[in-house]
């Protein structure tokens, strides 16, 4: 009896044994993977930061630069005067304060949005040499608004499809800037001003010295410089939000595209973006571009000037973009957001409303070749 049990016990023992072998086997490969993972990004960024190529050392930093979690690494390898430099040498210009676009330029025929004809969303598909993204073309611009989070606070906010689903709207895209300190942020508390249809609902502070994208009453895009939600207001502004300069500039004022301060960079690195513009005839312009993926690594503010152009924008601006950028049409997530948890939350979004016309009318159908 004492030896069936001190069989057992040895057997026991030794099962135990191959058991902890076998983990520290399998935690040695893990640890050696990780290293291994560590040293290539060491040195890829190694290369990056003091290869050959002055082009790419400034498109990798403001890369690195124009995102939340990453704005130290090329500070480790540059030093932080010469990533300084490379920074003032490429930053996008800012218009002058008190700059404000001119809403002459957009003249909206009353019939064009009566128009039968004229499909009411069209969304198209956009390629670039290292992009793939979307623009959503929306006639009537009278449909277009600033929808908010139920509540602004230090919290997270929504995705573009809980703002569609909690206003009724057929689609939109992510807004404007909210608080992301890097290693904390509050998805639903936006810094600068806000205003919804006609509301204004919050200003940061009484100096109100904001970059505000927005919507007038005569439904006409206007692009503000420096201005407090109450100077908005009284130019006849019924929605806006706040974007911030370094990652959401403005691109097209009055029909001029702003100056690219490098043609090395051509104005940031290559990311996701979200912009907004404005056609002569009213049409509003939607644009999400993927990045930050191998099957798009993103566009430069340059980039993101170009295709506005193209598409006829008189007034365009960013929005936040990144991990935010997010284009929803009737119930489905248009874009590929980079996001390994999905889109990120915002405060803010621009929506379209729905109206008998654009929920008749299935532009991602149509645009997928399926007929309407």
């Amino acid at each position: 009896m004492s030896s069936l049990r001190e069989k057992k016990s040895s057997t026991g023992l030794n099962v135990a044994k191959t058991i902890l072998k076998v983990f520290l086997r399998t935690l040695a490969v893990i640890g050696v993977t990780v290293l291994l993972v560590l040293i290539l990004v060491i040195g890829a960024c190694f290369l990056a930061m003091h290869g050959p190529s002055p082009a790419f050392r400034s498109q990798f930093a403001m890369f690195a630069y124009e995102t939340s979690a990453l704005k130290w690494l090329p500070k480790l390898f540059l030093g932080n005067d010469e990533f300084e430099r490379i920074i003032a040498e490429n930053t996008m210009p800012e218009a002058a304060d008190g700059t404000a676009s001119n809403t002459d330029l957009i003249q909206i025929p009353a019939e064009t949005v009566a128009d039968e004809s004229v499909p009411p969303i069209v969304i198209e598909e956009i390629n670039g040499g290292t992009y793939h993204g979307y623009m959503m073309i929306i006639q009537d611009p009278s449909t277009v608004f600033v929808g908010t989070v139920d509540q602004f606070r230090q919290g997270d906010g929504d995705v573009v499809k809980k703002f569609c689903e909690r206003y009724n709207a057929i689609g939109g895209v992510n807004g404007g800037e909210f608080v992301d300190m890097g290693s904390y942020s509050y998805t639903a508390c936006p810094v600068g001003g806000v205003i919804s249809q006609g509301q204004a609902l919050y200003e940061n502070n009484d100096v109100g010295k904001w970059n505000l994208v927005c919507l007038t009453f005569d439904n006409k895009l206007i692009l503000l410089k420096g201005y407090s939600v109450a100077q908005a207001l009284a130019l006849n502004v019924r929605d806006a939000v706040h974007v911030k300069h370094e990652t959401g500039p403005f691109l097209i004022i009055d029909g001029e595209p702003l100056e690219v301060p490098s043609v090395d960079v051509y104005g940031g690195g290559k990311n996701p973006r979200t912009a907004i513009g404005q056609r002569a005839d009213g049409a509003i312009l939607m644009c999400v571009i993927d990045g930050r993926q191998a099957s798009s690594l993103g566009a430069t503010f340059k980039e993101m000037i170009d295709i506005m152009q193209d598409y006829g924008a008189i007034n365009a601006a960013c929005l936040d973009g990144g991990t935010s950028t997010q284009m929803e049409y009737n119930g489905i997530t248009v874009n590929n957001p980079y996001s390994p948890t999905g889109p990120r939350r915002c405060p803010t979004a621009f929506l379209i409303m729905s109206t008998e016309a654009n929920t008749s009318y299935d532009a991602l159908a149509l645009m997928n070749g399926e007929g309407n």
